[in-house]
Formats: C-alpha cells, structure tokens, sequence
C-alpha cells in the first residue's frame, strides 16, 4: 500500500512541498541566524518599503523588515499550528468517534449527543470569543482552541466508518473467540480507518493554517508572533494594497495557498488508496486507456492466416 501510495504523481508532489515548508519550519531559525540581513525583527531605516530587489530579494515592509526573513519565520508559527491544531482534532475525533461506532447503545448515544452538541455550535463565533478572551497568549493557545472545535466532524466519520468495521464477520468471529474489547478496537478496527483519519489529518492541517491566519488578520493574535497570518494583516493595516507594496502580502498568502494544495494532493492520493471504489475506477480507467492506445494487431494476424 504504501508503494501504491509514493506511485501517483499527486502523493510525490504534495510530500515534495510539504517536506520542503516542514524543512523550511525546522531550519528557519538557523538559516535566519546565519545569513546576514535575515532577521524577521531587525528594522533597516534605510529600507523602508523597497521592492524586491538585491539586497532585499522579497522587499521590505513598511518598518523596514525583511519580507523573506518574516516569511521564513512565518513558516515555523503557521505550521505549527496547522499540524498542532489537526493532531489535537483528530485525537478527539478518534477518542470520540471510535468507542461510539464500535460498542453502540449507551456508549454510542452519549458520544454521539456530545459530537451532535459541537457540530451545532457556532464555532466560530467561539473560537474568536475564546481567542479573543486568550489574546496574547502565543500560538500554542490558538492551535488548542482550533483543534478542540475542530474535531466533532471528522469523530461522527470515524463513528460511521467503525460502527461498519465492527459489523463484518471477521470483527464478530474475533469477538466470538473472547478477544478482549481494546484489542479488537486497536488491532482490528483502527487499522481498516488510517487512510480517513491521515485524510482527516490533513484535512485538519489546511483548516489550522487557514483559521490562523483567519484569527490574525481579524487581529486576534499574539502582536509578537510572526506567522504567515500576522504578516497579511500587518500588511493589511498598514494599507499594503493601495500603497502598490504588493511584495508584502503576496509571498504569505502564496505559501499558504501551496502548502493547502499540497495536502490537498496528498489527500487525493491517500483517498484513491483508501476507498475501493476509487482503486476500481482507476484500474478501469488504466485499463481503458491501455486499450485505446493499444496497437490493433486483428488485422495483421488475420492477413497472415489467409497467406
């Protein structure tokens, strides 16, 4: 499976520019500090608003700050919140949405009642109330709050897609056999459910990055931080578009649009993987294509049968 999954072109290319902004999260700091002139935070009076240029090669900001150095220090506060926020929704939907679909009854109606009450929510209504409450706390609150009212949807999937794990004969004879309880759901149920929840997981992932930068540009966000969100409202309170400083807010706003392509992609694949009736599809698509462009011998083999 795991062959099947690094063969599509979709897999390869969302790992190649996920890995490439991870990489780029984990060494930023590094890089900032060995490169002269790459502090997120210094301010060059001499450069105040440049365009890209040698010395600047994303331009400067209205303070004089490096667009490229806040953009590579934006990587690290963003995706940590992207990827802090959707392990945090996942493991709630897990806890929640498995238990729920595998034991049913009153365990199922309680869990379920609980996922029901999140869904219904105004959730983000909460989340800017809570951040709005929490503001200037850092990006370690703003993960929490968007994982812990991002989970409800993806725990009623895990509960349907459990609920119809636990119903197939192997699952029953295992349960017959005496199998304990926290077996059969960790060896035998959670397993046929890695490829919804490493969808979740990324789904999550774009939904973290996308609220935090949601919350930044409504200015619900510790001032300090550097993210790709505060960069785009920074720029948007210092009136980026109508000065023409549009090297201030593109290079953020584009990084986010790649990264939530990239997991996209990456999702797309692990989908196909995943659900049956997209691998017969694609194997009936192949095999139409393998037809079509087939070299037709019938013909030839029939001209030399007469001679």
């Amino acid at each position: 499976m795991r062959l099947s999954l690094l063969r599509g072109w979709k897999v390869r290319t969302g790992l190649a520019v996920l890995g490439f902004f991870v990489l780029l999260a984990l060494a930023g700091p590094l890089l900032t500090a060995a490169v002269p002139g790459l502090d997120p935070r210094a301010n060059d009076l001499a450069a105040i608003g440049l365009p890209p240029g040698p010395g600047h090669w994303l331009g400067t900001t209205q303070f004089g700050q490096d667009v490229l150095a806040q953009t590579v220090e934006g990587a690290r506060g963003s995706l940590f919140v992207g990827f802090l926020s959707a392990a945090i929704g996942t493991g709630l939907a897990i806890l929640v949405g498995l238990p729920a679909g595998y034991f049913g009854g009153r365990t199922d109606a309680w869990l379920n009642f609980l996922s029901n009450l999140f869904i219904v929510m105004p959730v983000l209504p909460l989340i800017l109330i809570v951040a709005g409450y929490m503001q200037g706390t850092g990006l370690w609150v703003i993960a929490l709050v968007i994982g812990f009212f991002g989970w409800s949807g993806g725990a009623r999937t895990i509960r349907a897609q459990a609920m119809s794990v636990s119903n197939r004969d192997f699952v029953a004879a295992m349960r017959t056999l005496g199998e304990p309880h926290h077996r059969l759901l960790f060896h035998e149920v959670l397993p046929h459910l890695t490829g919804w929840i490493a969808a979740m997981f990324l789904h999550g992932v774009i939904g973290g990055v996308m609220a935090e930068a949601g919350l930044a540009f409504l200015g619900i966000s510790d001032s300090s931080a550097i993210s790709w969100g505060t960069m785009i409202q920074a720029a948007q309170q210092q009136s980026a578009v109508l000065r023409g400083m549009w090297w201030w807010f593109v290079p953020p706003g584009l990084c986010i649009a790649l990264v939530a392509t990239a997991a996209t992609l990456v999702n797309f694949g692990v989908d196909e993987l995943a659900n049956p009736k997209l691998r017969t599809a694609r194997r009936s698509v192949v095999r139409r294509a393998e037809r079509t462009t087939a070299p037709d011998t019938a013909p030839d083999t029939a001209g030399s049968d007469a001679r």
